[in-house]
């Protein structure tokens, strides 16, 4: 059969680049992380969710306008989320409500970024009115979108039926859920899970990968804050930009007027990439009428790693809650290694509670002289950067500063202890961006030393016989590397008071795990400053 060759190239041609196109399309994983769960999804919900994802690729012209708004808008999204305490991905929730357009409108009359319906909106404090429409401000309507849904999550300490609840409810969520997934940390996704989360992680799954941050329109989102009374008139001449430009970005203002009731964010489009601050320097820069290296020892950023965690209060009763705060949140020294059944009970908060709240394990052993929070920790830490030291963890550095383990983990991009290295210099308040490394410095003395802590009313150390010095690191270093030789009976919490340093210290210094197993005769290594 003869065939005409021209069409016959055009199919060969279309089958290719569809074949390389589908190529391209992100597939969904076995298992993926979600703000602070770990997803588990079976074969038949990932290709239902599949679907999804394929859906938003099929026309590549319209993912591409999509992901254009996405670029826009997500930077001060993130930053609200962030500065609610809302897990950053969240994030996804806007683009599954309204796709990003600011008047978006559904049949049930729900408006803007978040789809708000009036009367939610005023819950959240967003001005709704003839005036002004908060529902189509970027800035206010994801404060009010974070506010709801971190009143939702307060109820089920989970942010799956926090995220449903934005669809149904927090009544009908409750009665969908009960209390099934209440403080659950690993949700299992099948065919029975709820639509609108199934449908989330599609857009979690499209939007979140490689191939969707490669699509860039080479525009950046500009931000003004703005005093009213003033009209888009009078600020388009200020910012050499057209009025109409201001009025299309711009939605929330219905007559093109700002009123003088309060502090306005307006928002505007600009040609090029998103300036960069400039890096923060974490080492001391090396003088030049220095022989020696630079020594990150030397460099602010690690002595003031020393100072944490701050310490306030009553310092004698440090045990005894309401006594003391920890990195200014209320908190309590443990007195000695017990369960946290039994320490939360003495602390007068619910076991769960108080799990949550530090970031703990079910069944994690509370140990002796550290310090615990009693209320919520921060999404960000009161200083920017942390070098990481030898022994330390995830876990001991977001309390260390009083920073959530999730948010810890998110501004780095991190997840687990055995990515961590001697020498990262890990974000403690802003979020590292896609693809960019993780900076490192050489530590001069990466010997681990005891945490300092900075008191207010400082409590004079017990004293301690001085145990004879095995190896010292050298002759002029302040701090001692001992051996100490486990007998009959002894235990962590024990040789750790006669040396005057934590149980947490002991472990990381000799790879202890969870169970504080140590045996007769084992060598631990001990470090005194």
């Amino acid at each position: 059969m003869k065939i005409n060759s021209i069409p016959y190239l055009l199919f060969i041609l279309l089958a290719f680049f569809g074949h390389e196109s589908l190529a391209q399309i992100p597939q969904v994983p076995a298992e993926l992380e979600f703000a602070d769960l770990i997803v588990r999804i079976n074969p038949q919900a990932r290709r239902e969710i599949q679907l999804d994802v394929d859906a938003q690729y099929r026309n590549p012209a319209y993912f591409k306008v999509k992901q254009d708004r996405v670029n826009l808008y997500m930077p001060v999204i993130e930053r609200e989320l962030r500065n609610s305490g809302v897990p950053v991905d969240l994030k996804y929730l806007a683009i599954q409500e309204s796709s990003l357009i600011g008047d978006a409108v559904s049949t049930s009359n729900a408006v803007g970024f978040w789809q708000f319906k009036q009367g939610t909106a005023e819950e959240v404090f967003l001005r709704v009115d003839n005036q002004i429409d908060d529902r189509k401000n970027i800035v206010n309507a994801t404060k009010g979108a974070a506010l709801y849904l971190q009143k939702h999550n307060n109820t089920f300490d989970n942010w799956m039926c926090a995220l449903v609840s934005y669809q149904m409810g927090l009544g009908g969520a409750k009665a969908y859920f009960g209390t099934q997934f209440n403080g659950k940390r690993i949700v299992d996704v099948d065919r029975n899970t709820h639509w609108y989360f199934k449908k989330f992680l599609a857009h979690k799954v499209a939007f979140g990968s490689q191939t969707a941050m490669l699509t860039s329109s080479g525009q950046y989102m500009v931000e003004e804050r703005v005093q009213g009374p003033t009209t888009l008139a009078a600020l388009a001449k200020k910012y050499g930009i057209t009025e109409q430009h201001l009025k299309d970005y711009n939605l929330w203002t219905k007559n093109g007027k700002i009123p003088g009731d309060r502090v306005y964010t307006i928002v505007y489009v600009k040609d090029g990439s998103l300036p960069v601050q400039p890096a923060i320097i974490t080492e001391s820069k090396p003088s030049t009428q220095s022989s020696g290296s630079t020594t990150t020892s030397s460099s602010p950023a690690y002595k003031q790693a020393n100072s944490f965690p701050r310490i306030a209060g009553n310092t004698t009763k440090s045990a005894q809650p309401d006594q003391i705060t920890v990195n200014n949140l209320d908190g309590v020294q443990a007195a000695q290694s017990t369960t946290q059944s039994t320490f939360s009970d003495r602390v007068g908060i619910r076991e769960n509670k108080f799990r949550r709240l530090n970031d703990l394990d079910k069944g994690e052993r509370i140990e002796a002289g550290e310090y615990y929070y009693t209320e919520k920790k921060n999404a960000s830490a009161e200083v920017a950067t942390h070098i990481v030291r030898p022994g330390e963890t995830l876990w001991s550095i977001s309390q260390k500063y009083g920073i959530k383990l999730s948010a810890l983990k998110s501004k780095n991009r991190i997840r687990k202890d055995r990515d961590l290295k001697a020498g990262m210099v890990l974000n403690l308040q802003e979020h590292r961006k896609r693809g960019e490394d993780i900076p490192m410095v050489k530590l001069s003395n990466p010997t681990p030393t005891r945490q300092a802590v900075a008191t207010s009313n400082p409590t004079p150390a017990v004293s301690q016989p001085t145990p004879v010095t095995e190896n010292q690191t050298n002759s002029g270093s302040s701090s001692a590397r001992l051996t100490h030789t486990v007998s009959s009976g002894e235990t962590l919490f024990a040789i750790s008071k006669k040396y005057g340093v934590t149980v947490n210290q002991l472990k990381s210094w000799n790879n202890i795990g969870t169970q504080n197993i140590i045996s007769i005769g084992q060598k631990l290594v001990i470090f005194r400053p």
